[in-house]
């Protein structure tokens, strides 16, 4: 008997308790209920899946944005397959299920943030069609740490 082959999809608002089910390593951590029910909550938010029978073994979220002067875009978030399951070809099909729903939903760009010595990531970025640019990125500290404000670095 064969196995079901590996299936990907974008999600839609009703199906947020596919992500009851993640293979370990997929997400940072375990998802939260809150935060994945705020997620599905707004028509933003898009998460392609790869799944293997029930299981999330991998992701791409993102999300529409338009802004005053630009058409919309869509910023993807975060790309992540389990480790069992790298090397088969997960994170570009994941890349291009968000990238042609993206299209979809009017976009005319996606665009993506990741570290200079990531080079899986930016060989996925570079075959799905991704121009390289080199930019610096700042995180701007928006909680307090014990009772006192976060001290510049």
């Amino acid at each position: 008997m064969s196995q079901p082959a590996l299936t990907v999809r974008v999600l839609n608002a009703a199906e947020a308790a596919v992500l009851d089910h993640v293979a370990p390593d997929v997400f940072d951590g375990p998802p939260d209920p809150r935060w994945t029910a705020e997620f599905f909550a707004d028509p933003r938010h898009h998460l392609a899946v790869a799944l293997d029978g029930e299981t999330v073994v991998g992701m791409a979220g993102g999300f529409r944005y338009v802004y005053p002067d630009k058409p919309p875009e869509l910023f993807v978030n975060e790309v992540a397959v389990s480790p069992a399951y790298q090397g088969q070809g997960l994170g570009h099909r994941l890349m291009d299920a968000l990238t042609t729903h993206a299209r979809s939903l009017g976009c005319v760009a996606a665009w993506v943030l990741t570290e200079a010595d990531n080079t899986a990531a930016r060989r996925l970025y570079r075959a799905s069609g991704g121009l390289e640019e080199s930019c610096q990125i700042f995180v701007i500290p928006l909680e307090q740490a014990d009772a006192g404000l976060l001290p510049p670095s």
